[in-house]
Order: structure tokens, then sequence, then C-alpha cells
């Protein structure tokens, strides 16, 4: 994966976000800091999400299809799976599998392919090592959006 994101940084997403719910009760996990914020279960719920599109948009880059890569609607996606009725577990596994399945994808690249460039939702242009390293960064904020909510 040489001039590629971090292998370790990627797949260790998981761990730094099953540390930040270690130990939390079902109630501390579903609360909500104010009316009109997620949950923890739902910020986990998210990622379980983004990491979906993320694995799509990825996959569309290697294809070099030249399409422009998909957004998604965050908040009616996590309100229309009733994803606070979720486990964050349950969630988190799901998070994991992608990690997974994707990181046996990027040992296969050539260093050339994290170079290949796609269109984002916004008309930006983006490269696969970029597209990796903002699914790390977002996963990283929402971390701590996960330490707020537990303070609050």
């Amino acid at each position: 994966m040489s001039g590629a994101v971090n292998l370790t940084e990627y797949l260790g997403t998981y761990d730094r976000l099953q540390d930040a719910i270690e130990g939390l009760t079902e109630e501390q996990l579903k609360r909500k800091p104010a009316p009109g914020h997620w949950s923890i279960t739902e910020v986990i719920a998210h990622l379980a999400d983004h990491n979906i599109v993320v694995s799509f948009r990825i996959r569309e880059i290697l294809s070099g299809s030249g399409v422009r890569l998909p957004a998604f609607n965050q908040d009616p996606w996590i309100d229309g799976q009733k994803a606070n009725q979720g486990n964050a577990s349950d969630f988190l596994q799901a998070f994991r599998a992608l990690l997974v399945h994707n990181a046996q994808l990027f040992v296969r690249l050539d260093p050339e392919d994290w170079s290949k460039p796609g269109v984002n939702y916004k008309g930006e242009t983006v490269t696969l090592a970029g597209v990796v390293q903002g699914f790390i960064d977002h996963v990283g904020r929402h971390l701590g959006q996960i330490e707020r909510i537990k303070k609050a």
C-alpha cells in the first residue's frame, strides 16, 4: 500500500470506536444530549452508513466509471432506519465487516491506483487515497462527538 493511506490507521478506526463505547449501558448509548441531536448509537449507525457509501465510492473510483460519487442525506437515513432502536454493537460489527472487506481490497491495489480520481458530490476532483483518508478523518470527528455526548 505504498503511497496510500495507512492500513493500520484505517482498520484502527474500529478499535477507537469500540474503546469509546466500552462500558456504556444501553441507556447511555441511546440517550440524546438534546432534542434534534444524535445519541451515541445513532452516531455509530451513521458511521456504518458512511462506510457503506464510502465503500461504494471506492469501487466507483477504481472502476474508472466517471460518474459523480454519491452523497447521502444522513439525518433521514438515521431517522428512517429507526437507528436509536437498534444496537450500537450491531452497527459497529457492520462497520468492522466493511473495514475488513475494504482492507482486503486495498492490499491488492497498485501504488498508482491510489491516485485514481473521482468527482465528489460537490463537483470536486478527489483521489482514492483522499477518499479513504477523508473516511478516517470523518471517524475521528465523530469520536469527538461521542466524547461530547458522554460528558453531556
